[in-house]
Order: C-alpha cells, then sequence, then structure tokens
C-alpha cells in the first residue's frame, strides 16, 4: 500500500490491526507512525491506551503481552515498536498475525531492512497486515520530491536552489525535511525559498557551493574555480571534500552520459541525465570543453584523491591541498 492511501485511510478512520513498517527510507516510516501516534486516540484515551516500546530492550513475547491487553475507557489500544529491526526473532510474531486483537492497532517500525515476502512470514504479512515498504529515492528523484512537498507546505523554490539543496544534502528525506523546516520558519505562506535564503538560514553560500564549482568547470572559468575552491579548503565542515569528491563524479558522469546521447534534444537530454531541461546548456557547454579521453582522465584523478583523502598512498597530505590538485588537473 502507498502512503498516501495508508494516511487516507486513517484520517477515514479505517484502521488495520498491524501496521509493519519496513524499508530503508526511513522518513515516511516516521511519518505514519507519528501520524497514528497523533490522530487514533485523544490526549486523555493516549494516558491509558498508547504505548511506545523500542526493539533493543524487547523481545516479541513483549509485543504479543501488550498488543492483547484490552483497551481502558477507549475503543482501541495503540501499540508503537520502534527500532524493531533491533529483534532477533521477529518471525515469532507471526503466531500473532492469525489472531489479531481487534482492539489494538499494532505498529511496527522496521527501518533499514525488508523482510523477505517469498517467506512464509513475509507472505503472512502482505496477507493480513498493512505492510509498507519504504524505498530510497533515487539522486535523481530527489528534486522532484523537493518541489512536491514544498508545494504541499504552501511554499515554493526555484530550479537553482532545489539543486544546491540535493546536492549538499543527498538523498535523506528526513535531512532534507529538516532543512526545509528551518528554511519556512520566516516566511510567509506562498513565499519562494531563494538562494539567499538558504545561504542565511542553512549555511550554503549562493557563490560557493558545488553547483557553482561544477559550472566553472564545465566553462573552464579557472579564476572562478580557484576562488570556490579556496572557500572549500577555508570551511571543511561546510564542503566535506568526501562529497565534493562525488558530487564531482556524478556531474562528469552525465557529461560523458551526454557526449554519448544519439538524442541531444533538451527533452531527451534532460531525461536521460535526470535533470530539469533548465540545466542542459550547461552539459552542452562542458561536453564540447571536456573530450572523451579527458573525461576518462578525470574519473582516474577523482578515485586517486577518493583513496588519498581516505589514507591510501597518501600519508600527510591536507584535503583542502588535495582538492586544489584536483582542480588544476581536471582544468588544465
Amino acid at each position: 500500500m502507498k502512503y498516501q492511501d495508508i494516511i487516507q485511510q486513517i484520517d477515514n478512520k479505517v484502521f488495520s490491526p498491524v501496521y509493519f513498517l519496513m524499508g530503508e527510507e526511513t522518513f515516511y516510516i516516521d511519518k505514519i507512525s507519528e501520524h497514528i501516534s497523533k490522530n487514533i486516540l485523544s490526549e486523555e484515551e493516549k494516558e491509558f491506551n498508547q504505548t511506545t516500546l523500542y526493539g533493543k530492550d524487547i523481545d516479541v513475547s513483549t509485543i504479543i503481552s501488550e498488543a492483547k491487553q484490552f483497551p481502558f475507557g477507549s475503543e482501541y489500544r495503540v501499540v508503537i515498536v520502534k527500532e524493531a529491526q533491533d529483534i532477533r526473532t521477529i518471525e515469532k510474531l507471526e503466531s500473532y498475525l492469525d489472531q489479531p486483537s481487534p482492539s489494538t492497532i499494532l505498529v511496527i517500525c522496521y527501518k533499514y531492512k525488508k523482510i523477505d515476502k517469498r517467506k512464509s512470514f513475509g507472505k503472512n504479512l502482505s496477507k493480513k497486515s498493512v505492510l509498507f515498504d519504504s524505498k530510497k529515492l533515487y539522486d535523481n528523484q530527489v528534486p522532484t520530491w523537493i518541489k512536491a512537498h514544498i508545494k504541499d507546505l504552501g511554499y515554493s523554490i526555484d530550479d537553482k536552489s532545489c539543486r544546491i539543496l540535493t546536492e549538499y544534502l543527498g538523498a535523506d528525506l528526513s535531512k532534507i525535511n529538516n532543512e526545509l523546516s528551518k528554511l519556512i520558519l520566516n516566511l510567509e505562506k506562498g513565499e519562494s525559498i531563494t538562494t539567499k535564503i538558504i545561504e542565511e538560514n542553512i549555511g550554503i553560500s549562493k557563490d560557493f557551493n558545488i553547483f557553482e564549482l561544477q559550472n566553472a568547470l564545465g566553462t573552464k572559468d579557472i579564476l572562478k574555480a580557484n576562488r570556490i575552491i579556496k572557500h572549500f579548503t577555508e570551511n571543511p565542515k561546510n564542503h566535506p571534500f568526501v562529497l565534493t569528491i562525488s558530487s564531482l563524479f556524478s556531474y562528469f558522469q552525465k557529461i560523458m552520459i551526454y557526449q554519448n546521447l544519439k538524442d541531444k534534444s533538451n527533452k531527451n537530454a534532460a531525461s536521460e541525465l535526470g535533470v530539469n531541461p533548465f540545466f542542459i546548456s550547461q552539459y552542452q557547454t562542458a561536453a564540447k570543453n571536456y573530450s572523451m579521453s579527458k573525461l576518462f582522465k578525470i574519473f582516474t584523478y577523482l578515485k586517486e584523491n577518493d583513496l588519498k583523502s581516505k589514507g591510501i598512498g597518501n600519508p600527510s597530505t591536507p584535503e583542502g591541498e588535495l582538492l586544489k590538485e584536483l582542480t588544476f588537473k581536471i582544468l588544465h
């Protein structure tokens, strides 16, 4: 079942005896469990009828014992099990699935892992519970998610700002949501999140960021690239070396993909590269400035620097110096 369908059913007071929430993307697992926690029982009912358990402190017998208790002065009892992935024998819950308490809503938060749906326990979960598989988004899906999420909150964001957030925050939706919450604190409903707002509130510079570095390298603007690298080396906490290497690898990989496209129309190129069509012109420029042989060399430089940052073949060179050397090799 999809996230929105689960939320809608809960809002319509259609409850399942068991919700098994699993998968790598913790954001939706937290959102569903929070929605159940906040919206089924009244504050007075929660005092005697809502219990939160933690996987590292319990076993399956504890869960079943809690789930089989009757509600007190309420139609339902809610039992939420957080960090259930820490329970070694979660499969023993299968016996409860056969005869769940009709007055209990049991929520299992099984993060970072999945139950094998081909096995008996997985098959029973699919049949007798709401089984939700929370999957990580691909990197190229994150900008669309950010825009949709911000729209749901009542705001908007421009393409450049969206891309900067994606580059710096990655695909961790919980982290992105936390940062977006900071950004909208001082905004009126309907206002747009801009690069200036991002810089003022979460410290990502609108002029000295990975997006601007990529653009400087793509256009072979040596002066601009060196200014950005200087800023990166002076502010290593805001610009982790590993993240910079990863972002540059992704950027030059997209340039290579563009080089090999037969259909280089904006629409097709944007689809193949997983970027907004607005940015295709930048890849067109970069593709002219970097031959295929040079791109292969750049990938070698990136791999070498990644290893050096981990201490392999590099006993003492600071990351800032490695970044300066890498930039020189890419541009020359």
